[in-house]
């Protein structure tokens, strides 16, 4: 039976390929813009004042919650790390709220409220499920107080999951949109030592994983968004190299990465050996189980783009 789907941050990365996959499948996709709505399809909403109308969600049968500052996208001065936090509290609080308003009214609306595998901190080797404690450091709170955040829901006795993404895979953004270029031209060594855990997970696993938990509402709190092998650093970076026939050879001491990115850098030089039990127990199966076969598909796609 098709579902009705709100998506927050539908013009991202991930929420512009899963509103795609939804549509394709034949379900109705809501998005909630900032604006003032343009398209029979839109709600706008303003998760900075926390205003969101129940009503415009009448008869939403899921939400998926995506919208957020990008921990990426800019230094962590101590206002953007303020954004990053609030705009992630704020966002899941309106949404969170807006549907427990719903749940009074009869309306039961399945929640997806985004989450990252930064939660878990800098673990070295240690092997991270959901049973896994929280680690420490700026993302890791941030995760915590995001979740959280979600409360209202929860407690209005609607289902709620946390999808716990790891470094996606794309063909168009994300990681490979800095990665690529770099590998093109033989800067693509490793990373501080390298030997970090990276969770990678290709953007069609990720797409896949959301639509997964849209439709397991049995499937409630963390669940570790990533491929179900993650790789060293080092490894993934010769795996590229090796599909586009480049040496990954120049690498970037972790001063001079984190010179760079600043605060961000933790995310690139911390390790964390995620694996998505919850997922694989629930009968998820990923279509990429190796980085080769991500990084292939990553690269098949792309090369598409370029052409079209």
């Amino acid at each position: 039976m098709p579902q009705r789907v709100a998506i927050t941050g539908a013009s991202g990365l991930i929420g512009g390929a899963l509103s795609a996959f939804l549509l394709d499948r034949g379900d109705e996709v809501v998005r909630l813009v900032r604006r003032a709505p343009t398209a029979p399809d839109e709600v706008q909403w303003d998760p900075a004042a926390r205003r969101l109308d129940p009503a415009d969600l009448a008869g939403v049968t899921a939400m998926v919650h995506l919208a957020g500052a990008g921990v990426g996208d800019k230094r962590w001065t101590p206002s953007y790390q303020h954004e990053i936090l609030a705009s992630r509290v704020d966002g899941t609080t309106t949404v969170a709220t807006a549907l427990a308003t719903l749940a009074t009214e009869g309306q039961s609306v399945r929640l997806v409220s985004g989450a990252a595998v930064g939660v878990y901190g800098d673990r070295g080797d240690e092997v991270l499920t959901e049973e896994s404690a929280p680690g420490t450091g700026f993302l890791s709170e941030v995760v915590r107080a995001w979740e959280a955040a979600a409360d209202p829901a929860r407690e209005a006795g609607l289902s709620v999951a946390h999808p716990r993404t790891g470094l996606v895979f794309a063909p168009d953004g994300g990681a490979m949109a800095r990665m690529l270029p770099l590998a093109r031209l033989g800067i693509n060594g490793p990373l501080g030592s390298g030997r970090q855990w990276w969770p990678w997970i290709s953007l069609r696993d990720t797409v896949a994983g959301l639509v997964h938990l849209v439709d397991h509402p049995e499937l409630v709190g963390p669940v570790n968004l990533v491929g179900p092998h993650p790789d060293h650093q080092v490894d993934i970076a010769r795996e590229l190299g090796r599909q586009i026939h480049r040496p990954a050879l120049l690498p970037a001491p972790a001063f001079g990465i984190k010179l760079v990115l600043g605060g961000f850098s933790d995310e690139v030089l911390t390790s964390k050996r995620a694996l998505p039990s919850r997922l694989l127990e629930s009968g998820f199966v990923h279509q990429d189980q190796s980085v080769e076969s991500a990084l292939r598909w990553v690269l098949s796609e792309a090369s598409k783009h370029e052409h079209d």
